[in-house]
């Protein structure tokens, strides 16, 4: 298998979603807080501190994974924060909740959480798994050549 071509393909998969994401939040930020009450996870003062927590993570993940950077580690950081994102959204359907827009890209790109929300973090969970791989395996090849 082509190592190189995967982690590539991988790296601007998750990156660019990363950036989409943060960017579509960003954009709208009183939109974002207003989509993350509807959750009903966190306390209202926490809102807005939560908010720039999480779209800081996403702006420096975007960046990290897109530089190249670290590879390996930034993709643990991706896979873990999808991770969360996966639990947090099982958690809301398991609650019953009815949420007309998932936030996942902001208030721009309103995807309503359905049953197969969770299946979508997992899906890039499991895409941050094969770059965290082919970033392993094509350090350990570089190893070897220097």
């Amino acid at each position: 298998m082509n190592w190189t071509v995967v982690t590539w393909c991988c790296r601007l998969l998750i990156g660019g979603v990363l950036l989409a994401s943060a960017l579509g939040k960003s954009l709208d930020l009183p939109g974002f807080v207003d989509i993350l009450a509807t959750y009903r996870l966190f306390p209202s003062w926490s809102l807005w501190p939560v908010a720039l927590m999480i779209i800081a993570v996403e702006w420096v993940l975007a960046a990290w994974i897109l530089s190249g950077w670290q590879l390996p580690t930034g993709a643990f950081l991706a896979l873990l924060l999808n991770g969360l994102y996966a639990v947090g959204l099982i958690m809301t359907l398991f609650r019953g909740l009815d949420l007309p827009n998932c936030g996942c890209y902001g208030v721009f790109f309103p995807l309503p959480l359905r049953w197969y929300s969770p299946l979508e973090d997992l899906v890039l969970v499991g895409i941050c798994s094969v770059l965290r791989i082919g970033a392993k395996k094509r350090q350990g090849t570089l190893d070897k050549v220097s």
